[in-house]
């Protein structure tokens, strides 16, 4: 072999040596990523592949908080001895992953995705969201909406505050009540272009008492909306 040919099958073993490592460290889309992380799931949980070719979701071992830590952060949020606190505990007993903090901060994303849903109709989002019960409501409220060919234009502000006011455990199922402050910008508009409701330019202060329930016993790591009330 001639050393020109030798140089080119050097350079072209070379090539290949160097498409196969950055395969194994880039890796390849399949059509299989994770999708969004559920809002109140605080890590990504582990997949693990099964034979069938399915993905089975298993809980990571690194969500587990100690039972010294899960009282501690519990009592920084709900004072001592007192019923809410008490209820917390049950639920954090039932649910070793559970922290009132990490809740909240997912019942924030919660709502905002909610309300947002709402207002442009993406039934998807809310089903993923809501109780059945709840979700028919809303589902119901789109549809009118759309039957008299009434559009919403809605920006979220932002949460001013939110706090756990209420929980319980029942048969094992969780039940938390949070109340929410928010401010948004919200109008309906007839098919005319003329606003029926809400204002397109004020900000509105917004006071709702949203209720989040999961069956502590389930694998499924969601919190689904059970039931809304406004305090306005």
């Amino acid at each position: 072999m001639g050393s020109f040919d030798f140089v080119t099958l050097f350079f072209l073993v070379a090539a290949v040596i160097i498409f196969i490592q950055l395969r194994s460290v880039l890796g390849r889309r399949t059509g299989n990523e994770r999708p969004p992380s559920d809002p109140f799931s605080a890590r990504e949980p582990v997949e693990s592949a099964d034979p069938t070719g399915k993905v089975v979701q298993l809980p990571r071992r690194d969500t587990v908080v100690d039972e010294a830590a899960r009282y501690a952060a519990i009592d920084a949020f709900a004072k001592p001895e007192t019923p809410l606190n008490a209820s917390l505990r049950k639920i954090a007993d039932a649910d070793n992953s559970f922290t009132p903090k990490e809740f909240v901060n997912g019942a924030r994303m919660a709502y905002e995705m909610i309300v947002t849903a709402f207002a442009d109709g993406d039934r998807k989002t809310l089903k993923s969201l809501l109780s059945k019960e709840v979700y028919d409501g809303f589902e119901a409220a789109i549809a009118d909406r759309e039957a008299k060919g009434e559009t919403v234009k809605s920006t979220f502000v932002g949460i001013e505050k939110s706090d756990i006011v209420s929980a319980d455990l029942k048969d094992g199922e969780a039940i938390i009540t949070v109340r929410i402050f928010s401010q948004l910008i919200s109008a309906t508009f007839n098919k005319a272009g003329t606003v029926v409701d809400g204002d397109a330019e004020a900000v509105s202060e917004v006071n709702d008492l949203w209720t989040f329930a999961r069956d502590t016993r389930s694998r499924d790591p969601n919190w689904k909306l059970i039931a809304t009330e406004s305090e306005n």
